[in-house]
């Protein structure tokens, strides 16, 4: 029997990661999380340590039994906080460890941003101020201009993972920016994936969230073609460009 392609996510703690399990089903693939653990605090320091390298080599070796294909670091702040070089080190490091092709959700966004040839972004962000200001900072030294960036100042991500559809909703309405061509809502810790039809109905343009671009990322780095299932509720319409492999 064929052996379904596995891609593997290290992830912080708990909040939505069934995002993944639901993405799986529609994707055909096994999408394979591991857990690792800090403390759930949005600041500076306590994300730097949930992003070191020994807390990711215990994701890596979580995932080993599963042989993926690529793996990935399911958390935007703690790649970001590390700066463009900090985060590539952080990527390459975890390659190494894995030895398969692996990233992080915030080098996700900057790919997902070009796939879709997106000039401007507006960014609806969970984390306090100071968090989500170097969300912009890593996204302009990809040359991505941020036209407007909003914070909803929550300090944990448990708190983010009990946001209510509704509220996302209301969120991501309510920060947008008429000149951005796409929004981003970077927390892997909310639950958004299901909402994608919702949400880019509701403002019109492209949607782009951690846990969608993470696992896009993730079937990319693995070589693995994006073909969600024909029935049921897309993933957006990142998911509904042309297939993408590696070296695309």
């Amino acid at each position: 029997m064929e052996r379904t392609p596995t891609v593997g996510f290290i992830y912080p703690d708990h909040a939505a990661e069934d995002e993944y399990d639901w993405a799986a089903g529609r994707l055909g693939v096994d999408l394979r999380v591991a857990h690792i653990y800090g403390t759930d605090l949005h600041a500076v320091p306590e994300l730097l340590e949930l992003g070191s390298p020994d807390k990711l080599r215990r994701g890596a070796r979580l995932l080993a039994p599963f042989d993926p294909l690529a793996v990935v670091w399911a958390c935007t702040s703690g790649s970001f906080v590390y700066g463009p070089q900090g985060a590539r080190e952080q990527s390459d490091g975890l390659a190494r460890m894995c030895g398969v092709p692996a990233s992080s959700t915030s080098f996700a966004f900057v790919a997902a941003v070009r796939a879709l040839d997106v000039r401007s972004v507006a960014v609806c962000a969970s984390y306090p101020d100071e968090v989500a200001a170097l969300f912009v900072d890593f996204l302009a030294a990809a040359d991505i201009r941020v036209v407007s960036m909003t914070s909803a100042g929550i300090d944990t991500a448990a708190e983010v993972g009990t946001l209510t559809p509704h509220q996302v909703l209301a969120l991501a309405t309510a920060n947008d920016h008429p000149e951005a061509e796409a929004l981003l809502i970077p927390d892997t810790a909310m639950h958004t994936i299901q909402l994608l039809p919702e949400l880019e109905s509701a403002l019109g343009k492209p949607v782009l969230t951690a846990n969608q671009v993470t696992v896009w990322h993730g079937l990319r780095l693995a070589g693995l073609p994006v073909q969600p299932s024909p029935s049921g509720p897309g993933l957006g319409t990142l998911f509904s460009e042309r297939p993408i492999h590696v070296g695309d």
